[in-house]
């Protein structure tokens, strides 16, 4: 098969971009003829459909990526096979996904998603992202670097380290996980909190909010916050530099830095909803607290780049749950439970690492796909055919 493989290229160190590179790089070591280019570089996709000839052109985003992904194959005459996250909803684009041989989704809730909102294709599969096991692996922990995180971050050698990773720190679940901690704090004091984000205060109304809850709950000296872009090797000394890794996420297509964090040998906090409930598994590489409330809405803005000719307020039928929160009760008494057990901490943790290395390593995540597409587009009959054809020529 001869692939495609649109994302932002060169990548950045967003979710979607290690997406796009992991699949390219397993494809890739997988003996696969693969290239690679950026969803809106024109010009370029133009050149690599005439010259390359891919079979399929995977496209890495969420619906309103469409036009891009899937429109603009099309328009060549070579086959798109988006690989889709979600954002809460599908406003637009209905009919072109469902006419589609083959779309992929992160994870069965984002599939389910789709199927909610009106995308009935019965050739939607879930698929999830792989991540680099060999990167993000487990390090001893008196490794000078995971060490010296721990010193600048002021976490003294007899405190727990609790962590959260994300562009934001409040849609991983921040505000939740810190309630949490207001609960147990007495019963377990010795700990502290940082809170990974990509800009501080962003967005502004979360943050205040975060810190409403801190001083409500007398928590301010027991947080702090790390920000700015990290590189994946940086990453992979902070996860290994905390106790637990939180992030009971209030919508999450997959949960990459939940995988990584089992990767790297740690058990995981977070919702039994959405992504994680591929990922995690409860009572053995983590645990997974309950739902404790559903956002839902009865109607939402749809904006002229969602592909509407202009901005309208559109109804739902029935309210449509757009994102969670999890039990704060639950949370405690899970944080708790591993707060006081190191030994629970360390069999969690090894358990995580094989269940990432087994389902989630880069390498099975890209064959699966390619072996999927070869599948359902017909292309393993089509090479039979040509190598037969040669043969016999």
């Amino acid at each position: 098969m001869r692939s495609m493989i649109l994302y932002p290229y060169p990548p950045e160190l967003d979710g979607i971009s290690i997406q796009g590179d992991m699949l390219y790089k397993g494809l890739l070591k997988d003996n696969q003829t693969t290239t690679r280019c950026d969803r809106g570089a024109v010009a370029e996709k133009e050149l690599l459909y005439k010259t390359f000839k891919p079979d399929a052109v995977i496209g890495i985003g969420y619906w309103a990526d469409a036009p891009r992904l899937i429109e603009h194959p099309l328009e060549y005459g070579v086959q798109p096979v988006p690989w889709f996250n979600a954002d809460g909803w599908v406003a637009n684009y209905h009919e072109l996904l469902n006419s589609l041989p083959l779309m992929l989704t992160t994870s069965n809730w984002v599939k389910e998603t789709y199927h909610r909102d009106g995308v009935r294709n019965k050739n939607i599969y879930a698929m999830p992202i792989g991540i680099d096991t060999a990167q993000m692996r487990p390090l001893p922990k008196n490794d000078p670097r995971v060490l010296k995180i721990r010193e600048m971050l002021g976490i003294k050698p007899d405190e727990k380290m609790i962590l959260t990773s994300g562009g934001d720190t409040t849609s991983k679940g921040f505000q939740e996980v810190l309630q949490a901690l207001g609960k147990i704090n007495e019963d377990f004091p010795n700990w502290k909190y940082i809170g990974k984000t990509w800009e501080r205060n962003k967005p502004l109304y979360h943050y205040k909010k975060e810190m409403e809850i801190m001083k409500d709950l007398d928590l301010r000296k027991k947080v702090d916050f790390l920000d700015g872009a990290l590189s994946r090797e940086f990453m992979c000394y902070l996860i290994n530099a905390c106790d637990i890794y939180a992030a009971p996420s209030r919508i999450e297509g997959f949960g990459m830095i939940q995988v990584e964090a089992m990767a790297c040998g740690k058990p995981v906090l977070s919702i039994d909803a959405m992504g994680m409930k591929d990922t995690i598994i409860h009572n053995e590489t983590g645990f997974l607290a309950k739902v404790g409330e559903e956002v839902q809405l009865e109607e939402e803005w749809a904006y002229k780049w969602m592909g509407f000719d202009k901005k309208h307020k559109i109804q739902f039928d029935e309210p449509k749950t757009l994102a969670y929160r999890a039990d704060i009760d639950e949370l405690a008494e899970y944080l708790l439970k591993m707060l006081n057990d190191d030994e629970l901490r360390e069999k969690m943790g090894e358990k995580a690492r094989v269940h990432t290395v087994k389902n989630f390593d880069y390498t099975i995540t890209s064959k699966n796909i390619s072996s999927l597409i070869e599948k359902k587009l017909g292309l393993e009959a089509r090479e039979k055919e040509a190598t037969v054809s040669v043969q016999e020529n």
